[in-house]
């Protein structure tokens, strides 16, 4: 069904769609269409107005949310993954929160309630509560039936878990496994005991790294006395992906104040964009300093401030090479604390290598129009020590912010553009006014 803002779309037709389609179409619809058409869904099947509000953004789902009736939202919410649902809850204000939770069923509360008090970036804030538990002591025949009762109402179910009496987990059960055991066999003789796990406060790009490394569909999460609380799918890991890679890539152009897209509101874009804009002038007052003290020497030579920008501009773009290799690094795990050495050494190499080529270039067309050659040395070694100094510090500058607790998407472009730029003119016109008399 094509996108389009029509009021006469038919529910029976919708019913028919996979939910994240019928998401799409509420997401295209204005607020007032898409709360009548989800009101629409609703009265013919409550699961129908849950499930794709699972699928929506965790805002969206919740403004539209917010302008249904109380009892109906919580009807919707009741029929939510809890998961999703709790991402939802997130968005909305504490008071409406708390009404909300006092209207559900206690247990649907309750659990709602524990997956709030954990981090929303953490692997408990991720999880899903809904977790095939088995007990040890089970037979493998025992424990296909206990799946058969509960498949309807798990999200997804990848893997078995098999727990102590205490809740603690001893080991995971992949189905296959369990399909061709002998059916009287216990299923701690056919559960794998060196299971992979989560615990409830690790971050989500470690969370990412984990599934990326294993190859899991799903991995269970755990508390610090290594009992069961939920688990942690695949498509949830996909999710986060790709919103920290959105993240850090609007971050590193300028926009730290959360996620854009092109038709976002004027005025949302101009709160996210111009606080960040008006720190990059103080941050260009830094490097202007090193032009301004060196202004006697530009005004006896004024073909120096042509070969400026050029040096200010390869600085930033070689740093910036660096440093997007750096911060990748970083996201994906192939990078530490302890390589930040390894790191360096091979970007002090490839900024002498490159320099070299690069100040030759900068160096042999600066001889060739104006015809002085110490001009044209000037601009090689320039070009050459800029370029070494830039790809150390676009290697450095993140490894450390990320050190000191700081988001190196966010503060690294600045800082590594900023000293960049100040080095080199330094050393440019340092270099110039030493050897005035010659250029």
């Amino acid at each position: 069904m094509n996108l389009q803002t029509e009021r006469k779309v038919e529910v029976q037709e919708l019913l028919r769609q996979h939910p994240a389609d019928v998401a799409e179409i509420l997401s295209a619809l204005h607020d007032d269409e898409a709360v009548e058409l989800l009101q629409r869904l609703y009265e013919r099947r409550r699961r129908a107005a849950a499930a794709p509000l699972g699928e929506m953004e965790p805002e969206d789902a919740a403004h539209l949310l917010s302008e249904l009736s109380r009892d109906t939202a919580v009807q919707i919410l009741s029929r939510m993954d809890p998961d999703d649902a709790a991402d939802l809850l997130a968005e909305l204000p504490p008071e409406t929160v708390q009404d909300i939770l006092r209207r559900l069923e206690r247990e649907d509360a309750q659990e709602l309630s524990g997956l709030l008090s954990y981090a929303p970036d953490s692997a408990g804030g991720l999880m899903s509560p809904e977790v095939v538990a088995l007990s040890a002591r089970l037979s493998c025949q025992e424990a296909i039936d206990t799946l058969r009762r509960v498949a309807e109402e798990m999200e997804t179910v990848y893997y078995a878990y098999v727990v102590d009496a205490e809740g603690k987990l001893l080991g995971v059960l992949a189905l296959r496994d369990l399909v061709f055991a002998p059916p009287e066999a216990p299923v701690v003789s056919v559960m794998r005991s060196d299971t992979v796990t989560l615990p409830a406060d690790m971050d989500v790009e470690e969370v990412a790294q984990t599934f990326d490394k294993y190859n899991y569909l799903a991995l269970p999460v755990v508390s610090q006395d290594e009992r069961l609380l939920g688990v942690v799918t695949v498509d949830d890991v996909i999710d986060v992906i790709r919103e920290e890679t959105t993240e850090d890539f609007l971050r590193m152009g300028g926009i730290p104040a959360g996620e854009e897209d092109p038709l976002t509101p004027v005025g949302e874009s101009v709160r996210k964009r111009l606080p960040w804009m008006m720190a990059n002038i103080l941050f260009c007052l830094v490097a202007v300093v090193g032009i301004a003290v060196f202004e006697g020497t530009i005004e006896q030579v004024a073909f120096l401030a042509v070969l400026m920008p050029i040096i200010a501009d390869m600085a930033g773009n070689v740093g910036s090479q660096s440093m997007s290799v750096t911060i990748r690094g970083m996201a994906t795990g192939q990078f530490t604390w302890s390589d930040r050495w390894k790191a360096l050494r091979k970007e002090f190499v490839v900024g002498i290598l490159n320099g070299a080529v690069l100040g030759v270039q900068l160096g042999a067309i600066t001889y060739l129009w104006r015809g002085n050659v110490y001009l044209g040395i000037l601009a090689l070694f320039t070009m050459w020590m800029t370029t070494v100094i830039s790809y150390v510090l676009g290697s450095s500058i993140p490894t450390f912010l990320r050190r000191l607790k700081l988001d190196p998407a966010m503060m690294s472009g600045a800082v590594v553009t900023t000293v960049a730029d100040l080095l080199a003119f330094f050393f440019f016109l340092g270099l110039a006014t030493a050897f005035i008399d010659r250029l």
